[in-house]
């Protein structure tokens, strides 16, 4: 399959689904607190979803059972919310929204402290939004995707962190998967060459420990091999020729 290039006709739906997305993120942080389940979470993102006028796209993915995925602590990504997992005082936890509307797909992610973070928690949280930011201000018409890579993954090691290689960011549009897929590793000067038009997610997952992630046995829940703390942001990117228009700000 190609990569699908937006234009001005597809632009404004693009936006609108991209910004309902980072509606209900808002929403959801708003309400996070000791003691609410990963399960309210789910509840709260397909309440505020519906009340947009969209679905959430993660619902029902390849047999996702949730609306969201909730990360906390060593969970990497895909976290399926339950009822009897509690956010607890000193957790972090990601939320990671995907909101269908108008035939197109918005995707956007945070990681939010409970309480009152480690020092260690503070740290891997703070080092992956400035990953995403990193990678976000590569971005324009004519870089490669190994230089967005490089610069994220600069970042992470510089802090003493790792960045997850076995995932990584994704075209996104009509479908909320689509080509490239865009690793948040690499070299400078490799890779797909970005041209104006292109959206893709840019959601760096980075580790206070090594790098390396185990799927459970649910099938979708990844955690650190090691147990550390793991931290991700996420933005949907559209690419311009003099940079980038991040559309789930």
């Amino acid at each position: 399959m190609g990569i699908e290039l937006i234009g001005p006709r597809e632009l404004p739906s693009l936006r609108k689904a991209a910004r309902a997305a980072a509606e209900t993120l808002a929403h959801v942080a708003a309400r996070l607190a000791p003691g609410i389940s990963t399960a309210d979470i789910d509840h709260w993102v397909r309440e505020d979803t519906a009340r947009r006028g969209g679905r959430p796209s993660q619902l029902g993915y390849q047999g996702f059972p949730a609306a969201v995925c909730t990360s906390r602590n060593h969970v990497v990504c895909h976290g399926i919310p339950r009822r009897d997992e509690r956010l607890a005082p000193g957790d972090i936890v990601n939320v990671d929204v995907t909101t269908c509307l108008g035939g197109f797909h918005g995707d956007t992610s945070a990681t939010f402290v409970i309480g009152e973070p480690s020092p260690e928690a503070r740290h891997v949280v703070d080092v992956a939004r400035r990953c995403r930011q990193a990678g976000i201000a590569v971005v324009r018409e004519g870089v490669r995707l190994g230089d967005v890579g490089a610069a994220i993954e600069e970042v992470a090691r510089k802090a003493g962190c790792s960045v997850v290689r076995d995932f990584g960011g994704h075209g996104i549009g009509r479908e909320m998967h689509l080509p490239p897929h865009v690793p948040h590793y690499g070299q400078r000067g490799t890779g797909l060459r970005l041209k104006a038009g292109m959206v893709f997610t840019i959601e760096p997952m980075v580790n206070l420990g090594g790098p390396d992630v185990i799927v459970l046995d649910d099938g979708w829940t990844v955690v650190t091999e090691d147990g550390s703390l793991s931290a991700q942001f996420e933005h949907t990117v559209l690419v311009t020729r003099d940079g980038c228009e991040v559309l789930t700000r």
